[in-house]
């Protein structure tokens, strides 16, 4: 836990709203980019895993994402042929879907719970097994800056749309009620389900972000002590002539611009202590929402970790109380 770093006090925060400009061609871009992936489209395929968790049942899925490139995921879910409320999770900072039923919290609350791999990462604190089969000009390591300074090179151009293309997939799911399809995710996970419920439409009935990341990009990559941030940092500081251009390529996927385009009720988290995922940059997001229905909880004495099992507690009974459970 960070026990020195802190950002605006409180009260500056629930006041905090920076003036970021959307580009232009905003929309465009989106609806460019997933119109191209959805007709890329192939099959989605599903099959039954062994695993240690008896209790829930548990399958290998791999949908097609950003290009038609397969990504692989799992869904984890009570017995039965019920259909049932769907939670959708994103996964934190150079992790992976991991091992087949590690993940089972949702399922044991009685929703469908569905984990999205993340391409290109998933060697640092969980596996992975989806690669990125796209290159990109000269980068910091990590992937934060994998082709920045163009938008449709991007790194997370390729990863929202997998985030899309996933929430589509999982709305024709046998067993899953596509009127209540939620998404969440800490850290990258969450400015992956603000991705998500920004850019899918009306599939997203409700956001659970946690500590979300990639938001607020101009103020985050001056004033953040520790990457992944700093990722950007680091490249400015090689790359001087830059600026221009990759301010304008985070224009395009900063969760604090595309939060404006979302209307399903939402439960955020943040930690004042964080250090990695400032918490201006979380209160942006949280007040860029279109939402009528908005909450964020604030764990004044945490850093990244947020809330942990307490705040997964207000998750479950926040979401059954919009999903009538």
């Amino acid at each position: 836990m960070a026990q020195t770093f802190t950002d605006l006090p409180l009260e500056l925060l629930r006041e905090y709203r920076p003036a970021l400009t959307a580009p232009d061609d905003l929309d465009a871009f989106w609806d460019e980019t997933l119109a191209e992936a959805r007709a890329a489209a192939r099959p989605l395929r599903l099959a039954d895993v062994a695993s240690p968790v008896r209790a829930l049942r548990v399958q290998d899925l791999t949908f097609t994402g950003f290009g038609g490139d397969e990504i692989r995921g799992w869904v984890v879910r009570p017995h039965g042929d019920d259909d049932l409320p769907t939670v959708v999770e994103f996964i934190g900072y150079g992790g992976g879907r991991g091992l087949p039923g590690e993940k089972t919290a949702w399922a044991t609350a009685g929703y469908v719970h569905v984990i999205m791999d993340t391409r290109g990462q998933g060697s640092t604190w969980s596996v992975g097994d989806t690669p990125d089969p796209h290159g990109s000009a000269a980068a910091f390591p990590g992937v934060m800056t994998r082709g920045i300074l163009d938008p449709r090179d991007y790194y997370y151009r390729r990863l929202y749309t997998d985030a899309v293309r996933l929430v589509d997939e999982v709305s024709r799911l046998d067993g899953v009620d596509a009127s209540r399809i939620a998404v969440t995710g800490g850290s990258q996970g969450g400015g992956l389900a603000i991705a998500a419920a920004a850019l899918a439409g009306d599939a997203v009935a409700a956001l659970l972000p946690d500590v979300p990341f990639l938001a607020d990009f101009p103020n985050a990559i001056v004033r953040t002590p520790l990457a992944p941030f700093t990722e950007i940092t680091r490249f400015l500081s090689t790359h001087r002539d830059a600026e221009d251009a990759v301010l304008r390529t985070l224009s395009y996927v900063d969760g604090a611009v595309l939060a404006r385009r979302i209307t399903a009720p939402a439960l955020f988290s943040v930690g004042l202590m964080d250090d990695v995922v400032l918490p201006s940059g979380v209160f942006a997001s949280f007040h860029a929402l279109a939402s009528a229905d908005a909450e964020i909880e604030v764990y004044r004495y945490n850093g990244h970790e947020g809330g942990g099992y307490r705040h997964f507690m207000k998750q479950v009974a926040w979401l059954d109380a919009r999903f009538g459970r």
